[in-house]
């Protein structure tokens, strides 16, 4: 019986020490929660970013990947620590607001105007003024974000920069309130343009094989530069957002390991963002 005793003692406090190591290993588990884009979810980048961040630092990126409208609207709300977002303007009035601090650029793409390769509204090679005056001329269809993302954000500069009227119950203009990769395929089916960033552009055309039924018709113009940034949610605003790890991801990421990651990422041999860290 005091065998019996002994036996049970014994394993109970294996028991209790299992659970002590597995609490402690919970407690000591480094967890940084990102909003960031669907561009860079959807190219893939995220994956790479994320494996090779935790290698170097043992820290587990999470990130919900939306507009930029709505990363920062996560970072106000403080149900994040840090953010990976490409709307310039609306960045440095969310670290102006005091929501955010520590902006750094990180890496930039293009956006491109595609379409179909038959161009009904014969926007190839064009400006983009005269791209989109053409597209509303033909009322071609067009399809948009529609989700306050930087994509959106930038588009809907474009329109006004092109001295037409910003479209919005046009029969030919959609608003799909959703990503980019499904706003491509939206447009495919309508037979109709839209406004991408190059990255995400670049993994569309993979996943048909290189021969997308849209193209790239309009590209190269200056204002079509697409720049990405981190920023760390500010404590004073955030009490519980975690300014020690959130800066080491972007001291990492603006570092020559991340900025190497970046270069390195690449698609059917193409690269899809390029470093630009000061």
């Amino acid at each position: 019986m005091v065998r019996t005793k002994n036996f049970y003692c014994m394993v109970l406090s294996l028991l209790l020490a299992s659970l002590i190591a597995v609490g402690f290993a919970g407690a000591q588990e480094k967890i940084l929660l990102m909003a960031t884009t669907t561009s860079t979810e959807d190219t893939g980048l995220l994956n790479v970013v994320g494996s090779e961040f935790k290698k170097a630092t043992g820290i587990d990126l999470r990130w919900t990947a939306t507009g930029t409208g709505k990363a920062l609207k996560l970072g106000e709300s403080c149900d994040v620590d840090v953010l990976m977002v490409h709307a310039p303007d609306a960045e440095k009035k969310f670290v102006a607001d005091g929501f955010g601090i520590n902006r750094k650029e990180i890496m930039y793409n293009d956006f491109v105007i595609i379409g179909p390769a038959a161009d009904p509204a014969g926007v190839k090679g064009k400006s983009v003024k005269d791209a989109l005056l053409a597209v509303q001329t033909k009322k071609a269809n067009f399809v948009s974000r529609g989700d306050k993302s930087g994509t959106h954000m930038m588009e809907l500069d474009l329109w006004k920069v092109s001295g037409a009227p910003v479209p919005e119950k046009e029969p030919w203009y959609a608003q799909a309130g959703q990503g980019m990769m499904a706003t491509i395929n939206i447009a495919a089916e309508k037979n109709g343009y839209t406004l991408a960033d190059r990255g995400t552009y670049i993994k569309y055309e993979n996943n048909l094989g290189g021969n997308p039924p849209l193209k790239i018709l309009v590209e190269g113009d200056q204002t079509l530069l697409n720049q990405y940034s981190v920023i760390a949610v500010n404590p004073a605003k955030c009490q519980k957002a975690k300014l020690d790890l959130a800066t080491k991801f972007s001291t990492w990421i603006a570092g020559p390991e991340g900025q190497k990651v970046i270069k390195e990422f690449k698609v059917m041999g193409k690269p899809l963002f390029t470093p630009n860290a000061k």
